[in-house]
């Protein structure tokens, strides 16, 4: 069976992708977190990760790290759940959307960290972010128009670009991002995946408090 080691449910965005992808095609693994941001973490993530981060696949003495290789690995090791489209066109365009999401929104990814707990509507809102909003809702639009016939998500059955997504629509939620139109069907159709909504009950259910995650905590 797989093993899949992740940080922290509450922030930890780049755990969540494969998580959610395994969760929802119903692929079998052992999940094993790794508190971030402890005396012990870097020995930890050092003891199972090439990288020293997570998240990590673990398939018998085959290790896979970064999400996006892992959602690779998956798609070829079963391939009759459609990780990725079937069609050859739309297969090249989830590749590529998620590859800028995997890279890109820098400005996003600092201002609005990934933070499941919090309530913070209006922070983070710079001219930058706004711009990498604008154009992660420009991808989302676009696919929407071209695949909602088929399902409600980017190619119309949930897939692996999907799970790329899915942290930013928690972060647009946490940040009070108003969205409209195929946007917000979108996002809120994210937000009601069985796996998200279990992701998220544990991320409420967590006690970790990681100061790096929380920019704009107020003092006591």
């Amino acid at each position: 069976m797989f093993t899949l080691y992740i940080g922290n449910k509450n922030y930890s965005s780049w755990s969540l992708r494969p998580w959610l992808a395994m969760r929802h095609f119903d692929i079998p693994f052992r999940e094993s977190r790794v508190a971030l941001y402890q005396a012990d973490s870097a020995s930890k993530l050092r003891a199972v990760s090439p990288s020293g981060k997570v998240p990590v696949l673990r398939d018998g003495e085959l290790v896979v790290w970064d999400s996006l290789a892992i959602g690779e690995y998956l798609a070829e090791r079963y391939p009759e759940f459609g990780l990725w489209p079937g069609n050859a066109r739309q297969r090249a365009l989830a590749r590529a959307v998620s590859a800028e999401m995997h890279s890109g929104f820098t400005a996003l990814r600092s201002q609005m960290p990934m933070n499941l707990r919090a309530s913070l509507p209006g922070c983070g809102h710079t001219p930058e972010v706004l711009a990498d909003i604008a154009r992660i809702t420009e991808i989302w639009a676009s696919l929407r128009a071209q695949h909602a016939a088929h399902g409600d998500f980017l190619f119309g059955p949930f897939c692996y670009a999907d799970a790329m997504f899915a942290p930013v629509v928690t972060r647009l939620a946490t940040y009070g991002v108003a969205l409209d139109g195929a946007a917000a069907e979108y996002a809120a159709a994210v937000l009601a995946l069985p796996a998200m909504v279990e992701w998220r009950e544990a991320a409420l259910a967590e006690s970790e408090v990681i100061a790096a995650a929380e920019p704009y905590a107020r003092p006591a």
